[in-house]
């Protein structure tokens, strides 16, 4: 390897790692900032026409990212990685920009926020399909874990860090929070128009599958609409999933997804070359990835939640300042990542994927298995201690599921195959919102009416009133809690504290009487959905093992760089198999 290619690595590596840095944190930045944006454009959001403003503003942008990154990962394999990249890069500043400047206010300012959101997202997507393949085509096999690692962590890092920025920001500006990533943007995007390159292989150039964009993309949309519609309540039901608008997006989207799947076989030109699900390293990693993605996305919502509506109140907290205090304590969590994820991509290029990738999901289950027993009003300490845990699991696991996938495709299917590894673990953050949140309401749902209205009428208010209150969806108490807004203020209303004594007014919605009254209903449902996060961490942790050994397709040109990268020979046990080429 040259001087000049050994220079250019760190280069891909450096502008690729800011631009999932930036791409990632902006996925979770605005989960703690809602409060202040709507604030900002004087909208409520837990008014019920204002609800479904409330849930694009958090997932638009991780439904349009999951959508796309595989025809941007396929269109980076066709017309260049770097291309596409770079095109992201520049599409995403000038989202950020148009967002931090939305002049209107109400429901327009909202829409407004939303589709820029989207617009944002299309610029995320290019950089998440296409930042994998670059790293991969630039770093030889030897080191491509601990290019990856480094990269992976960034990117599970940034959504965490989200979290910590996005309170502070908030917390002067909300304009702010979308501002800060424009001078990230400005120097990713001058830097790798200037510097970058495209050193890997290309598809064939052929013709654009359309009919299987349409069908993927438009499959997916309405899966993940349909899910995100789901935990809204519908008539008198707590949650929508008996609505014909959520059943039918999701019969529509799982027949056109397997419409996909046919259209993909009968292509010259697929958008997917469904093949590499046939060699066991790419399918594996893409499932164990799923369904790590999925508990990460639930503990992440959960733990919100934990921390805003219970136990920051119970240690004297305002509720208005719960978000950002929820985002600091959470810091162990992105410390753990920080600390296991370069480790163990480096382990990997020595070791292979297969210990580290399962270890990392076994000691991830095994925190939420210690979550569930921890009290609703835990010690910090031990409450810190186990998300360094479950921080190291994931990032033991994720680097080297990262590599192992990339290491196993052919060179010119890279883009694609990354865009669907990007797929997976943006679907499943989707996916954990519905899944967790439906876990969790059902939990509240058995137990809070009878709590909640034993604890009004307690204190004074009227048996009908409280009798409406309780039996109100449980959504809403956790949507309150999830945005920093005292849930019994909002629930009550200025009409009904109005008749009651400033004594009984002041108990209702002080710190103590919301986290009190659903402590235990809480830790039923907490529990349900911890117990589901261990279930798939151990079915990850088996999906993993199932990979094999170290499985690398190597290109002839790869191969000679690898054995001069590692000084002459291959490290790792037994020889390196070629992935099949039935893929390309």
């Amino acid at each position: 390897m040259s001087s000049e290619q050994g220079r250019y690595k760190w280069v891909a590596l450096s502008n690729t790692t800011l631009g999932m840095l930036v791409a990632t944190i902006n996925s979770s930045i605005v989960i703690i900032s809602l409060p202040a944006i709507f604030r900002g454009i004087g909208l409520d959001p837990l008014r019920p026409g204002n609800v479904s403003y409330l849930l694009w503003m958090l997932v638009g942008y991780l439904v349009v990212s999951a959508v796309l990154v595989v025809a941007f990962g396929r269109l980076g394999d066709i017309y260049g990685r770097v291309k596409m990249y770079n095109a992201g890069f520049l599409i995403f500043t000038l989202a950020s920009i148009a967002l931090a400047f939305t002049p209107d206010v109400g429901a327009a300012g909202a829409l407004e926020l939303i589709g820029l959101r989207i617009v944002q997202g299309i610029g995320g997507a290019l950089l998440m399909a296409n930042s994998m393949a670059i790293l991969t085509d630039a770093f030889p096999v030897g080191q491509r874990g601990m290019a990856l690692g480094i990269n992976q962590v960034a990117a599970l890092a940034g959504s965490f860090m989200g979290l910590l920025i996005g309170g502070l920001l908030a917390d002067t500006n909300w304009r702010a929070v979308f501002l800060v990533s424009v001078p990230f943007g400005i120097l990713g995007t001058v830097w790798g128009y200037l510097k970058l390159r495209e050193v890997g292989q290309r598809g064939a150039r052929g013709r654009i599958d359309w009919a299987g964009n349409l069908t993927f993309g438009v499959g997916l949309i309405a899966v993940l609409v349909g899910i995100t519609y789901g935990i809204q309540p519908y008539g008198g039901h707590t949650m929508g999933w008996t609505s014909p608008l959520v059943l039918g997006l999701l019969a529509g989207g799982a027949a056109l997804l397997a419409a996909f799947l046919v259209v993909e076989r009968r292509s010259d030109d697929p958008l997917f070359h469904l093949d590499l699900f046939r060699i066991r390293a790419f399918s594996a990693g893409n499932l164990a990835g799923l369904l790590a993605s999925v508990s990460r996305g639930g503990l992440q919502f959960m733990l919100i939640i934990w921390l805003q509506g219970i136990w920051l109140p119970l240690h004297g907290y305002s509720f208005a300042s719960t978000p950002l205090w929820a985002g600091i304590y959470m810091v162990p969590l992105t410390l753990g990542f920080l600390v296991a994820g370069p480790v163990s991509g480096w382990l990997s290029d020595h070791h292979g994927a297969r210990p580290f990738a399962t270890g990392g999901m076994l000691l991830t289950a095994a925190s939420f298995a210690a979550l569930m027993v921890l009290p609703v009003d835990f010690p910090y300490l031990v409450f810190a201690a186990l998300l360094l845990v479950n921080g190291i699991g994931s990032g033991l696991f994720a680097a080297p599921n990262t590599a192992g996938i990339m290491n196993s495709v052919p060179a010119a299917q890279r883009g694609a195959a990354s865009g669907m590894r990007a797929t997976f673990q943006n679907a499943g953050f989707v996916l954990s919102i519905g899944l967790f949140f439906s876990l969790m309401v059902a939990g509240l749902a058995a137990r809070l009416p009878t709590t909640l209205y034993a604890g009004l009428t307690a204190n004074g208010v009227p048996p009908a009133t409280a009798e409406r209150i309780a039996h109100l969806p449980p959504v809403g108490s956790l949507f309150a809690a999830f945005l920093g807004y005292n849930p019994i203020r909002t629930l009550l209303g200025p009409a009904a504290l109005a008749h009651l004594s400033p004594a009984q007014a002041a108990t209702l919605t002080g710190t103590g009487f919301f986290p009190g009254l659903i402590a235990e209903p809480f830790r039923h449902g907490l529990a349900i959905v911890f117990l589901a996060a261990l279930v798939m961490s151990l079915v990850a942790a088996g999906a993993s093992w199932l990979r094999g050994g170290r499985y690398v397709h190597q290109e002839p040109e790869e191969a000679v760089a690898g054995v001069v990268a590692s000084g002459g020979s291959r490290r790792g046990p037994g020889p390196l198999p070629t992935a099949p080429r039935s893929g390309g």
